[in-house]
């Protein structure tokens, strides 16, 4: 597919690398964000706890029937403010919107956090899905897959060889260059998130990782895999260069009231935590990426007990996505 290998610096000292969600917006129903400094201040304890990643939602509103508006802090913002704020942690949109900003600047926007953050970036791409922020702010929500396929479109050549010319049905980008360009080779990884046969073929195509969501266990994980690779084979490219990865909600009722995404979370014990990262590792995934709940210093003390068990255990064979 001509994508290259991915750079070295996404492979792991761990068989599986462990990335947590930092909220930017309410931390529970009919509350307002965090302030930066706090949001800050998560972010420098992640780091500090000695996990693998942080990622930050794209989110512009959300409005639910029946209940006021739910604001959040633009994330672009924020993730470079914590480029800055960090110094080893890499960092990551789960994900960026494809369709909220053009996608020729999306990839001068990525190459220039790409040099802010020293290499450290990830950029996550997805189509969108929650249509109030859409509407609110003029952004078209027709035809979403045919638009976040013509974004990859452009967004993958300029970040790998930093010029093209383009002209589609929904964006132009006529002799367009990236200068300067960051330090990663080939531009910052790319993961693209989304289920589906269309949205696995664009992830195959153009992707050096992918993500799916929401997973509690590592059965269902592997099912979602299995696609994945199976659209590889589709695509001519195989499994083995392209990362899979999972996004998981993971909850301490006694700590707080559970909030987040997903139907479902993963709790219990640290050896019960560690064990299902542990079982995500077997089945082929490289990364998880963890929203706590509640989002507080308490419960990612708790969820690092069971990271620091799971790494305890004895080593085991590369997951089959090991390049990332």
């Amino acid at each position: 597919m001509g994508l290259g290998p991915v750079s070295s610096r996404l492979k792991s000292d761990h068989v599986l690398k462990i990335g947590t969600i930092v909220r930017l917006g309410p931390l529970a129903p009919d509350q307002p964000p965090q302030p930066y400094t706090a949001i800050r201040d998560m972010a420098r304890r992640i780091e500090a706890a000695g996990l693998d990643s942080i990622w930050v939602y794209d989110h512009l509103l959300y409005r639910w029937p029946g209940r006021p508006t739910d604001g959040i802090w633009e994330c672009w913002t924020v993730l470079s403010a914590l480029a800055e704020a960090t110094q080893r942690i890499e960092l990551g949109t789960l994900v960026l919107c494809s369709q909220f900003r053009h996608p020729a600047l999306v990839a001068k926007m990525a190459s220039t956090l790409d040099e802010v953050s020293g290499g450290r970036f990830t950029l996550g791409l997805g189509a969108g899905w929650h249509r109030p922020e859409f509407d609110a702010f003029g952004v078209p929500y027709d035809h979403r897959g045919s638009r976040f396929e013509e974004a990859l479109r452009i967004i993958r050549p300029l970040l790998r060889d930093g010029r093209l010319d383009f002209d589609g049905p929904y964006y132009r980008a006529r002799d367009c260059e990236i200068v300067p360009r960051g330090p990663t080779p080939g531009g910052p990884p790319l993961l693209a998130a989304g289920g589906g046969p269309r949205l696995l073929r664009l992830a195959a195509e153009h992707a050096d990782a992918w993500n799916t969501a929401w997973h509690t266990s590592a059965d269902s994980a592997a099912a979602a895999v299995s696609e994945l690779h199976a659209a590889c084979q589709r695509a001519g490219r195989a499994p083995t260069s392209i990362a899979a990865t999972v996004s998981v909600a993971v909850a301490y009722p006694d700590l707080g009231p559970p909030s987040g995404p997903g139907n479902g979370y993963l709790t219990g014990s640290p050896e019960r935590v560690a064990a299902t990262l542990a079982a995500f590792a077997e089945v082929g995934v490289s990364q998880v990426m963890v929203d706590i709940s509640p989002h507080s210093p308490a419960a990612l003390a708790r969820f690092s007990e069971a990271v620091t068990q799971f790494r305890a255990q004895p080593a085991q064979d590369p997951p089959i996505s090991s390049t990332w």
